[in-house]
């Protein structure tokens, strides 16, 4: 028998990974409380501590552009020359 995967949100991984960090309870704790694997939360906690210093590296953060931010201009230009070939079809 096949479950489904549980997915889960970004900012309920970084809570969980804080909370390991902090060290307040043990993961087996922190693994029985949010029914996790405690592999789970500690490869959480390892991704937040390797990530922790780009947060202060002072370099600004540019967001990546979605597909549709990235194709959009293409297709509007796309647009303009299939007007242009029809308007010079029409001329000559």
């Amino acid at each position: 028998m096949v479950g489904k995967r549980r997915t889960f949100r970004d900012t309920f991984k970084a809570r969980i990974a804080l909370d390991a960090v902090r060290g307040v309870k043990t993961l087996a704790q922190l693994a029985s409380e949010y029914q996790l694997h405690p592999n789970q939360i500690a490869q959480w906690k390892k991704q937040l501590l390797a990530k922790a210093p780009e947060l202060f590296s002072g370099k600004a953060h540019h967001p990546e552009k979605t597909e549709q931010e990235l194709t959009g201009p293409l297709y509007e230009e796309i647009g303009r020359l299939k007007m242009d070939i029809k308007w010079l079809k029409k001329k000559l």
